[in-house]
């Protein structure tokens, strides 16, 4: 029985022996495969080899992986094995011993084993299958990189931003002239607009752009919380400051920082920024002697400062240090031109995430996201397109796929005749709940049972107004 268990125990030792061994060789043809330098190539190509001494009796060999065959047979000095290979397959002699290595369906690598036993050919031809599963591991890893630089490229080639209409040129050529200058640069725009991808294109295109952009939304962070992030804090500066912190204007050494939403910075905070654009230096919290900084900063915003600062809200003094240049980043209904092309950019976006990547636009509903005036800007298109890949079915995004918002702005001749009804019973129901209400749009509301902010968007989007300023309605 002792001799039974100690039988068993030794088989269980090898057989799991043999797994690691296993899952070392892929391991290796992994790194060998993904491996460009010689130098590196050769040192795994050697620890191959030992490794395969632990299936394989043989005195001396070696592995070459390659991208094609050429590539290989370059690699390899003997032209007739390597015919032989090519032609026929695996090769055995009294002297070498070659396992062809597959990857796809194209000879992709081989090894050489020179002394080895021919009894041993199931054992090399399972070494094989191995090395194919990972070498088409790697190659798939690297498809997939190759495909997202790709898209990548395509979609920063202005740094994501889309668009030929004259606004969007006006926009570019003003950042091209922009990016080779250390200038403080504000960027004024509505919500949606870009405004963070006028800043990334401006570093990107920049003397900086091997340095970091940093970025920091002044009005998503607590006032109390915003100076550490920006400026960073010393140890022991406050309680709960257990180690030092870098903060972001630290972080952006040699780049460029961002200050997302600055009009939103506490009059306290206003001063100390004033301080690093002035002088390029600021303190840690907790700090007892300044830090120099060499960055750039770029500043966005969708309120007007000017009228923050005459209403004491902003500092002047702030204010004109961040509005050196300035650049507009243009609402959606200012370039009408782009729309398809950003509709069309997101809706294959979308398409392809959701495996539906040949979707397109019937007629009517383009008319309806070019009639509509987008509030929201780039944001609020991306959000549509997203919802009528979701919601819709089939190859032809519809009206009815559009939310409720962009296809009630189309006028009802542009639409299909069961939207047009629809459309034209919502206006009639309206028009009906304000007479009713005698022209009070929380009595109509309440009469529709819709929130009153909706209700005012409706008649926004319907068109309603001019039909509402009659008398009830009428």
């Amino acid at each position: 029985m002792a001799l039974t268990k100690q039988i068993m125990g030794d088989t269980a030792r090898d057989t799991s022996q043999l797994l690691l061994n296993a899952s070392a060789l892929v391991f290796l043809f992994r790194a060998t495969a993904g491996t460009h330098a010689t130098a590196r190539r050769a040192e795994v190509s050697r620890q191959l080899i030992s490794l395969l001494r632990e299936f394989v009796d043989f005195e001396t060999g070696s592995v070459l992986i390659g991208r094609s065959e050429e590539d290989l047979s370059s690699q390899y000095q003997d032209p007739s094995i390597w015919k032989h290979l090519v032609t026929e397959g695996p090769l055995f002699t009294d002297e070498v011993t070659a396992i062809p290595i597959y990857a796809n369906g194209s000879l992709t690598g081989a090894f050489f084993l020179y002394r080895a036993r021919e009894a041993e050919r199931e054992t090399l031809s399972a070494i094989a299958s191995l090395a194919a599963v990972a070498i088409e591991s790697v190659r798939e890893v690297e498809r997939l990189r190759e495909d997202y630089s790709a898209l990548e490229a395509r979609l920063t080639g202005n740094g994501g931003i889309l668009g030929g209409s004259p606004a969007i040129l006006k926009l570019l050529e003003r950042i091209e002239r922009l990016a080779s200058r250390d200038t403080t640069v504000l960027i004024q725009g509505e919500s949606g607009t870009g405004k963070e991808l006028v800043a990334r294109l401006l570093h990107r295109s920049s003397p900086r752009a091997d340095a970091p952009i940093v970025a920091i939304n002044c009005a998503a962070i607590a006032d109390s919380l915003l100076e550490s992030e920006l400026f960073g804090h010393e140890k022991g500066a406050f309680t709960g400051a257990a180690a030092l912190k870098k903060g972001k204007i630290e972080m952006a050494e040699g780049g460029t920082l961002f200050l997302d939403e600055v009009g939103e910075l506490a009059p306290g905070l206003q001063a100390k920024l004033l301080r690093v654009l002035q002088e390029r230096e600021f303190e840690r919290v907790g700090a007892t002697h300044p830090l120099r900084v060499d960055i750039r900063v770029v500043a966005a915003t969708n309120r007007d400062l000017g009228e923050l600062v005459r209403e004491g809200r902003f500092r002047a003094d702030l204010f004109h240090r961040l509005n050196v240049v300035a650049l507009r980043t243009p609402p959606l209904r200012e370039r009408k031109e782009d729309l398809a092309i950003l509709a069309n950019h997101f809706l294959r976006y979308f398409g392809e995430q959701c495996g539906r990547p040949a979707l397109e636009f019937s007629a009517e509903a383009l008319r309806c996201i070019e009639s509509y005036d987008w509030p929201g800007n780039v944001r609020e298109l991306q959000n549509a397109m997203e919802h009528a890949v979701v919601l819709g079915e089939g190859r032809w995004v519809l009206p009815s796929d559009l939310p409720d918002t962009v296809r009630e702005a189309a006028p009802a001749e542009q639409l299909g005749a069961f939207e047009s009804s629809v459309t034209e019973a919502k206006r009639e129901s309206i028009l009906r709940a304000y007479s009713q209400a005698g022209g009070d749009y929380k009595g109509a509301a309440k009469i529709l049972g819709l929130h009153p902010n909706y209700l005012l968007r409706l008649v926004r989007n319907l068109g309603l107004r001019e039909a509402l300023k009659k008398p009830h309605g009428a």
